[in-house]
């Protein structure tokens, strides 16, 4: 692809000037309407060293409102980074509705560099091309711009541009061994970025080659590139609310309707069991942050199935600072404004600790779904978006344990009177809950399909029979130690 690259290009200054009049305050329009109809943008620079990715970036800035972007530098990993799945620094930085957030350096690190320089194993960074068209996808999906640059020139250009930088006191600082290594290795580094380009140039996120060897024409490209690709969505804002409707095949039979709630223990058996286990459990969390291993455990469930009594009985024997337990509620006005994975990512544990939800990422597919509160496509989308995230996290060397815990209606009801007549636990029963029963065989429907779609090899769903709260308890603290020792 490269080899075919016209290198030679170039604008006279006069014709530059011409255009760039025009193009720069065009581009700064165009971030206040996008501003006004909330599109996040996200513009992404890579190319070789000394292809002047720096200087065009600052170009960039004086056309744009300040207050309306981000610049990130990513080349650098942090420590904190270090114990994160790979994605994550990069999920955790997309921008909200309406802003911009631009990368010197990317994601496409992995497949460049790291590969290269042969950082991770071949495996990782081979896995790494659909995480990251995954990635560019979710967020075109949900209405974001990505533009991606990769700056070219050519090897000689290369390597004079890094002789002109050393030989001026003022400059020679900005070139370093790694990037003489890289000149060095220009044709390993070359089959490396034709492979980036071809495997991860797609309709939702193309590639833009930018001939660099004149630096006047780089820059008119780029800024026509960036006013045609943010132009083109502006005007599709309308056109898109009415895409072709995703169509799924339907879920065989009902996966509830299976369960045996009748499963129960006496109290005294539960209580001699219970207590192994979380001694058991105790030794788990701690082997598990010798060996830096991330545990996800997920509850979901009918509402006064259990799901915070199951989540006490988990963590009382359990190191608080090795675990964080995140209630999960209608989502912010912050978290509104980013896709709605984003508040998931951003509470992504760390290696060797444990991450516990109490409602999880599968509310698009239940509650937002039953309730209007996303469109049928974006809650059909959803389910494809949270397997590719889940094995993402699995492939980073996560556990993640999945429940629904399970009542029947009769036993649900019970639950809600005895919540009622019980002053210490009113605050448990609100006028949603009852509301919500109202719609019980709604639910049943999201769920039976949310089991069936989203339970994979790598992430399955562990049906808890809840009715007996002894029985539940003990079966989900015996999954999560067999998950846990099993990865260990």
């Amino acid at each position: 692809m490269l080899e075919n690259v016209d290198l030679e290009k170039s604008v006279d200054k006069k014709e530059y000037r011409a255009k760039i009049s025009e193009l720069g305050p065009r581009i700064g329009e165009l971030q206040r309407r996008a501003k006004e109809e909330k599109i996040p943008i996200i513009i992404v620079f890579e190319g070789w060293e000394a292809s002047g990715k720096g200087t065009q970036i600052n170009k960039l800035l004086l056309c744009l409102d300040p207050r309306g972007y981000n610049f990130h530098l990513t080349d650098k990993i942090t420590e904190d980074e270090m114990y994160r799945p790979y994605m994550w620094r990069f999920w955790t930085k997309t921008p909200e509705k309406g802003r911009i957030a631009i990368f010197n350096r990317s994601w496409y690190h992995r497949v460049l560099d790291e590969r290269v320089e042969k950082a991770v194993p071949e495996k990782i960074w081979t896995s790494a091309y659909d995480e990251f068209n995954s990635f560019e996808k979710q967020l075109c999906d949900d209405g974001a711009v990505v533009i991606k640059f990769f700056l070219h020139i050519a090897e000689k250009e290369q390597e004079k541009r890094f002789k002109k930088l050393e030989g001026n006191p003022a400059t020679s600082w900005k070139v370093t061994k790694e990037d003489w290594k890289q000149n060095r290795r220009y044709d390993k580094y070359l089959d490396a970025v034709e492979d980036m380009l071809t495997k991860t140039s797609t309709p939702y996120s193309p590639w833009n080659i930018i001939e660099s060897h004149d630096a006047r024409f780089a820059t008119l490209k780029i800024f026509t590139t960036i006013k045609d690709a943010i132009g083109k969505r502006l005007n599709s804002t309308g056109a898109s609310k009415n895409l072709q409707q995703i169509e799924l095949a339907p879920v065989p039979n009902s996966i509830l309707d299976k369960v045996d709630n009748s499963l129960s223990l006496d109290q005294e058996e539960y209580e001699e069991i219970l207590k192994k286990r979380q001694k058991e459990l105790w030794e788990c969390e701690f082997r598990a942050y010798g060996k830096r291993l991330p545990v996800i455990i997920l509850f979901e469930g009918w509402d006064a199935a259990g799901k915070g009594g199951n989540i006490k009985r988990l963590v009382q024997a359990m190191d608080p600072r090795g675990y964080d337990v995140n209630p999960i509620a209608a989502p912010s006005d912050t978290e509104k404004l980013h896709h709605y994975l984003w508040r998931f990512w951003n509470k992504v544990p760390k290696a060797g600790h444990i991450a516990i939800f109490d409602r999880t990422w599968y509310g698009r597919v239940m509650v937002e779904r039953v309730e209007g509160f996303c469109s049928e496509n974006e809650w059909k989308r959803a389910y494809t978006e949270i397997n590719e995230m889940e094995k993402e996290l699995v492939n980073y060397g996560a556990v993640i344990v999945k429940f629904w815990i399970n009542i029947d209606k009769d036993e649900q009801l019970r639950r809600f009177k005895a919540r009622q007549d019980n002053p210490g636990k009113t605050w448990k029963i609100t006028d949603e809950d009852w509301r919500n029963r109202e719609k019980w065989d709604l639910y049943k429907t999201a769920v039976d399909e949310m089991i069936f779609r989203t339970g994979t090899n790598y992430a399955p769903w562990t049906i808890v029979e809840a009715n007996c709260k002894f029985y539940a308890r003990i079966k989900t603290i015996s999954t999560v130690i067999k998950e846990i020792r099993k990865k260990l």
